[in-house]
């Protein structure tokens, strides 16, 4: 008898017409996203890696950074430094959390209706209120902040009917303050919720909702049961793209709150700047960077569960 000298193959399928072993797919997979994973590896993760080594450095003495390796930036932005426990800088994460919270919250509110509504016009209709929402991405952010200062302002039209309608105490302008901040970063990120939401409107399965009427539902019933399932990746897409975003924002808080609104974004460019403080700043924006992380695992987690994976 003779024994046949033993071979090892590698597994091989068909993929795209041709057979593959687990080497060519991954000489293929290199080919393709080769140069996509080196730019991102060198452009995010590369400069993520360095903010996040600074954020353990100690402060050099005319700024900069320096040796030992120390958690004083995290303990810091905990509220813990040499004089005993200071809230500062856990209110100001607490009123980045909570304005970008309260922005995606009235993005919401407003654009939900706005997507049902262009999402039942005719097609060339559509095109002219698609273009009409995002017209605002048309001026840069800075020209539509300041004109918000003088709409804002206390002798403006619109700060009286703001009075006249119990908004705000009388006498006292919009502008400066968080009601002015709340204002400019509605307007600002609206289009980023429209968007979102009008692409899952405009694939609603309608035949649902007339079925749960049918079946004896009532309107609140018929878009909780029907309607909402349907929307939930634009919604969770929309509400990621606004919150993130709001709660770094530091143009709008800057211009539009004065001293009286400190966000993350405002703190993260003051330690860069004027302070020189490299590694609180650093700190603050890794712990930034973790929040965005967060909202992005959120969104896969939704997504998977959508599509049944979970």
């Amino acid at each position: 008898m003779i024994n046949s000298p033993s071979v090892t193959k590698e597994k091989a399928e068909v993929r795209f017409g041709q057979r593959l072993s687990r080497g060519g797919h991954l000489r293929r997979s290199a080919i393709a996203s080769g140069p996509a994973v080196v730019w991102l590896g060198l452009l995010l993760v590369v400069p993520l890696l360095i903010v996040m080594g600074i954020s353990f450095l100690t402060r050099g003495e005319y700024g900069g950074v320096e040796l030992p390796l120390t958690l004083e930036s995290y303990k810091r932005l905990a509220g813990y430094g040499e004089l005993g426990f200071d809230p500062l800088y856990p209110m100001i994460l607490l009123r980045s959390l909570v304005l970008g919270g309260a922005t995606a919250a009235l993005c919401l509110v407003t654009a939900l209706p706005l997507a049902f509504f262009i999402a039942r016009l005719a097609d060339a209709s559509k095109t002219v209120a698609l273009t009409l929402v995002v017209i605002p991405f048309w001026t840069n952010l800075l020209i539509r902040t300041y004109a918000w200062q003088i709409m804002l302002s206390p002798e403006s039209w619109l700060t009286r009917l703001a009075h006249a309608a119990g908004l705000g105490i009388s006498g006292e302008p919009l502008y400066p303050g968080t009601t002015a901040v709340m204002i400019g970063m509605v307007c600002d990120f609206l289009p980023f919720m429209v968007l979102p939401l009008y692409a899952s409107v405009e694939k609603i399965d309608w035949s649902l909702a007339e079925a749960a009427a049918d079946l004896g539902a009532n309107r609140l019933q018929m878009f909780r049961h029907a309607l909402l399932p349907q929307m939930i990746p634009g919604l969770v897409a929309g509400v990621l793209l606004v919150f993130l975003p709001a709660t770094g924002q530091f143009v709008i808080p800057d211009l539009l709150g004065g001293a009286k609104t400190s966000m993350l974004g405002n703190v993260i460019q003051q330690q860069f700047a004027s302070s020189r403080d490299w590694p609180f700043g650093a700190a603050i924006s890794f712990v930034a960077l973790l929040l965005v992380m967060g909202g992005l695992w959120i969104y896969v987690r939704c997504g998977a569960r959508e599509d049944g994976v979970l």
